[in-house]
């Protein structure tokens, strides 16, 4: 499975607009999950207050740009919450959002491993404005795989990605950008598997996320990984 992705240049980190615990244990939340529109609307509203509209003023500046969504069917249903999140945003700051471009296969990330959220990438569709700038909204940052895939599909057809909102994650998963740290440990400690995952994956280490790397790079040995990548695309 082919993925295009792009080296991280200066890309700034994630804003994540909520703790995990307060978006996930509000009441709206799981029919929000499952494609209940009306809840999504809701809970974004709720998190996504004049304080976190700012923060994200801040981060985009008067740049004219159009929000896009990283929805997708979930285990539970169609995912509401990116979609609500972008047209919550789009209302409240005067912008443009573009729901042409969507995910186009299941991953069933919520609550997946580290392996198979490598393992089961999402992949992307739709119509890119070349020249257009892109905010990418999305409900939940993990090891940041589907925000990388979306940023490099935006890419690819033209498009520049200035950033990226995500409702809720961990702090830690906030930096995308590969650290030249990261990336020089990570080829150190599994330097033969490099070409596999490209091979594999369509794209070297150098795409990687932070997160994703540092996944990587605790995994104690190269065939491990080729195992568990193996099982998680099998299952």
């Amino acid at each position: 499975m082919k993925i295009h992705r792009d080296l991280w240049g200066l890309f700034p980190d994630v804003l994540i607009v909520a703790e995990p615990d307060l978006v996930q244990k509000h009441e709206a939340y799981k029919a929000a999950k499952s494609g209940d529109g009306m809840a999504a609307a809701a809970l974004v509203s709720e998190f996504l207050d004049e304080a976190a509209i700012d923060r994200v003023r801040q981060l985009t500046g008067n740049v004219p740009l159009t929000l896009v969504s990283a929805h997708a069917e979930e285990e539970m249903g169609r995912n509401a919450i990116p979609q609500a999140a972008a047209a919550w945003l789009a209302r409240q700051m005067g912008l443009a959002v573009d729901d042409g471009i969507v995910q186009i296969n299941i991953v069933n990330h919520t609550k997946a491993s580290g392996f198979a959220r490598l393992a089961r990438p999402a992949l992307f569709d739709g119509q890119v404005t070349a020249g257009t700038t892109y905010l990418m909204v999305d409900d939940f940052i993990g090891q940041g795989g589907t925000l990388a895939n979306l940023r490099g599909f935006l890419m690819s057809h033209g498009g520049h990605v200035i950033g990226a909102v995500a409702l809720t994650g961990k702090p830690h998963s906030a930096k995308l950008q590969l650290s030249n740290e990261r990336l020089f440990a990570l080829r150190e400690k599994h330097e033969r598997l490099e070409p596999w995952w490209q091979n594999r994956f369509g794209y070297g280490f150098d795409r990687l996320t932070e997160s994703e790397a540092r996944y990587l790079a605790e995994t104690p040995d190269a065939q491990r990984i080729r195992d568990r990548i193996t099982e998680a695309e099998q299952g």
